[in-house]
C-alpha cells in the first residue's frame, strides 16, 4: 500500500511539474509560444468545464462512444472467427490473412473517402471506417494466437475425447486468448483513430461527436477547444485501459502463473 502511494505521489508531482512548465512557457518571450498557438492549461481546463456545464462535451462523448462500441463490436464479431479460419485453413490464410496483413498498415483516414462515396454523409460511413480500423488487427491477432498454441494442448484434448467445436471453444480459444486480448487492445486503439478521422471529415446531423468538436475548434482557431477535446479522448482511452484491459491482463497473468 505504501509503495502504491509513493508511486501515485511521484506521478502526481511529475504531472504537476509538467503543467507548471506548460503554464509558464506560454506567452513567454524566451520560448516564443503564444496562447493562440498553445493555450495554457488553465484555458484548456476552463473550456472543458464550460463545455461540460452546457452539456456540449457530454453529448459529444456519448455520440462518439456509441459509434465506437458499435463498430468495435462488429470488428470483434467478424475478426475473431475470420482469424480462426485463417489459422485452420490454408486457403483463408493465403487470402484473408494476407489481405489483413496488408490492410492493417493502411492508415485509417484512407477509408474515409471510400466510405463517403459508398454510404454518403451517414452514420453507416462512420461505422464502416471504425470496423475497417478494428477487424484487420483482430484477424491477425487471432490467427497468431491459434497458430502458437503448444501442440501438447491439442494432443491432450484429443486424448480426453475432445473434438470439433468443443476443442475450439474449450481448448483453442482459451489458449489463444492472451494473443486475442492483445489484438482487442490494439483494435480498440485503431478504432479510436479511425473514428476520429471519420468524424473530422464526415459531417452528419444525427449527432456531433468529439471529432466534430475537434474539427470546429480548428476551423475557429480555438486551440483551447482542440487541446481540450484531445485531453478528453486521452482520458477516455486511459479509463478504458485501466477499467477493462488492465484487469483482464492481470487475471490472465495470474491464471498462467506469470505474476502472483
Amino acid at each position: 500500500m505504501i509503495k502504491n502511494w509513493k508511486r501515485i505521489l511521484a506521478a502526481s508531482a511529475a504531472f504537476a511539474l509538467l503543467f507548471f512548465a506548460w503554464e509558464t512557457a506560454v506567452d513567454n518571450e524566451f520560448f516564443g509560444l503564444t496562447s493562440l498557438i498553445l493555450p495554457p492549461p488553465t484555458d484548456v481546463a476552463s473550456y472543458i468545464w464550460d463545455a461540460t456545464a452546457d452539456l456540449t462535451l457530454p453529448k459529444a462523448v456519448l455520440v462518439t462512444i456509441k459509434r465506437l462500441l458499435m463498430g468495435y463490436s462488429i470488428g470483434l464479431a467478424v475478426g475473431i472467427p475470420a482469424g480462426m479460419l485463417c489459422s485452420r485453413f490454408r486457403f483463408f490464410g493465403d487470402t484473408v490473412g494476407l489481405l489483413a496483413l496488408g490492410l492493417q498498415a493502411l492508415p485509417s483516414v484512407c477509408w474515409v473517402p471510400l466510405a463517403i462515396m459508398w454510404f454518403g454523409q451517414k452514420e453507416s460511413a462512420m461505422l464502416f471506417v471504425v470496423v475497417m480500423g478494428t477487424v484487420w488487427s483482430m484477424i491477425l491477432a487471432t490467427e497468431h494466437g491459434v497458430k502458437n498454441i503448444p501442440p501438447i494442448y491439442l494432443r491432450a484434448a484429443r486424448t480426453m475425447g475432445s473434438n470439433g467445436m468443443h476443442t475450439w471453444l474449450k481448448v483453442i480459444l482459451p489458449a489463444a486468448f492472451p494473443s486475442i486480448l492483445g489484438g482487442m487492445k490494439q483494435g480498440w486503439a485503431f478504432a479510436w483513430r479511425s473514428l476520429m478521422a471519420a468524424e473530422i471529415y464526415v459531417t452528419i446531423l444525427t449527432g456531433f461527436g468529439l471529432g466534430q468538436l475537434l474539427h470546429y475548434g480548428r476551423e475557429l482557431m480555438e486551440m483551447n477547444q482542440v487541446i481540450g477535446v484531445m485531453c478528453v479522448v486521452i482520458a477516455i482511452g486511459l479509463l478504458v485501459d485501466k477499467a477493462l484491459f488492465s484487469p483482464l491482463e492481470s487475471r490472465l497473468r495470474k491464471k498462467w502463473g506469470i505474476s502472483s
